[in-house]
């Protein structure tokens, strides 16, 4: 009964969020005390299935979320992403438009949320798309697409972080693995953007003009300065989990790159380097009407569902549901399929990606033993199989889908043509691929 309880839980998580529109904390909150309360929990269990948690999910990653919030409101406010995606189309060139913005898109959305990264990048797509006299089609899918590639698959972005935390996932890992397979799915997503979406004709009429452009261009702080708060978070969390994985390594070295590679620690020093990007750093970018404050308001809803995902992966796992549901699943053969799906169903029917990653990895979580998924290795590819998942597909229930088509002067059923297929595209090529990574690694 408690694998029928978690079918009908997930499809109430369904129903309230995309249907009803509830917040995902209240939905998952209450179906997480409904499932306690029918799968014959004790009331005291239950309480203290809550308690810890929410406690427990948040204390490993709230700060993570915040910290990479923040280094994405400078990042964006700054006017740095603005310089990236400038040194980007000089190298790659204004003649491959669509490929270029589909890059800026997936390294401007590892900070930045996916929505704000395209209303941040759409005027400069515009611009560029009308000099090189093309069709906005191809390079505003190929930017929309490598928004989600990164969103989904590549911390710090909050859904990523807040999966590879309720999974006891090492971030090294997820970086090093998401980061190539992200990259190979968006390869497949520009070629989709630029042999298909590019042949429909949208004609830019850039908003900004160039001079506008170039005036907040000049404002800007460099590319090179611009990328250093992401990469070097990155990077120290990377070499973290080389140093710590390498056998006979110690003593003070070692314990210095792990503390500074810590993910907070090392997002915390990000957040000391974005301080740097402004000409000028006041007071009123740190207040609460200010760049933190704006974007500490914007955290507390990814938050509080992070939070709410913990008390529901906490309630299955208490509830004795790991040991039932993993023998039927065993059987089945899914392997790493089985997370993506989960994923997948649940992005497509609710629209969220956050949402799908947090809950897709708090049923996961009580499983993963039992599925075989122990090492760090395999806890790194469930949670690239989720954020994989968690891509597939963008349609009308996502917001995400309405900031790309009335941006980019399409209507729905081009939508669906375009976006939605797209990221469709995305996910299951980043699927295909980890799932071929799994079969050799192992």
């Amino acid at each position: 009964m408690v694998v029928l309880y978690l079918i009908i839980s997930v499809l109430i998580i369904i129903y309230l969020t995309a249907r009803l529109k509830v917040h995902p904390f209240i939905a998952l909150l209450l179906v997480a005390l409904l499932y306690g309360f029918f799968s014959g929990m004790s009331s005291v269990d239950i309480i203290k299935s809550v308690n810890e948690g929410f406690g427990k999910t948040l204390g490993g990653i709230g700060l993570i979320i915040i910290l990479g919030v923040i280094i994405g409101a400078f990042l964006e406010n700054s006017g740095g992403a603005y310089a990236i995606a400038e040194k980007v189309l000089k190298v790659i060139g204004k003649d491959k438009v669509p490929a270029a913005m589909g890059l800026i898109g997936w390294f401007v959305s590892i900070p930045v949320f996916a929505d704000s990264g395209f209303l941040l990048l759409s005027p400069l797509n515009k611009s560029l798309s009308k000099k090189a006299k093309i069709s906005m089609a191809g390079s505003a899918i190929a930017l929309a697409l490598g928004l989600i590639a990164s969103h989904t698959m590549v911390p710090p972005t909050p859904g990523p972080i807040a999966a590879s935390g309720i999974l006891g996932a090492d971030l090294g890992l997820v970086l090093s693995i998401g980061i190539p397979v992200s990259i190979i799915a968006l390869a497949a997503g520009i070629i989709f953007a630029t042999k298909y979406v590019a042949k429909t004709y949208i004609d830019p009429d850039p908003q900004i003009s160039e001079e506008e452009l170039k005036a907040r261009l000049a404002e800007a702080p460099g590319a090179f300065k611009s990328s250093i708060p992401v990469l070097v978070p990155i990077l120290l969390i990377v070499l973290r989990s080389s140093v710590t994985t390498i056998e006979g390594l110690n003593g003070e070295f070692v314990n210095f790159i792990s503390f500074i590679g810590e993910p907070f620690i090392a997002l915390l020093i990000g957040v000391f380097l974005a301080l740097l990007l402004p000409k000028k750093l006041n007071k009123e970018m740190l207040s609460t009407t200010g760049w933190i404050g704006k974007s500490l308001t914007g955290a507390a809803s990814i938050i509080l569902i992070t939070g709410a995902g913990g008390i529901f992966g906490k309630v299955l796992q208490n509830s004795g549901i790991a040991d039932v549901l993993g023998e039927s699943l065993a059987g089945l053969n899914l392997s790493i399929w089985l997370p993506f799906l989960l994923a997948a169903a649940i992005k497509t029917a609710q629209g969220s990606s956050t949402v799908s990653l947090i809950t897709t990895a708090s049923i996961m979580a009580p499983l993963m033993e039992s599925l075989g998924f122990v090492d760090n290795l395999e806890k790194a590819m469930v949670v690239i199989a989720i954020g994989a998942g968690s891509a597939v597909v963008s349609h009308a229930n996502d917001s995400f889908f309405w900031v790309v088509t009335q941006m980019s002067g399409m209507d729905t059923r081009m939508g669906y043509r375009m976006q939605t297929l797209g990221s469709f595209i995305v996910g299951t090529t980043a699927a295909i691929t980890l799932f071929i990574a799994h079969l050799i690694l192992n």
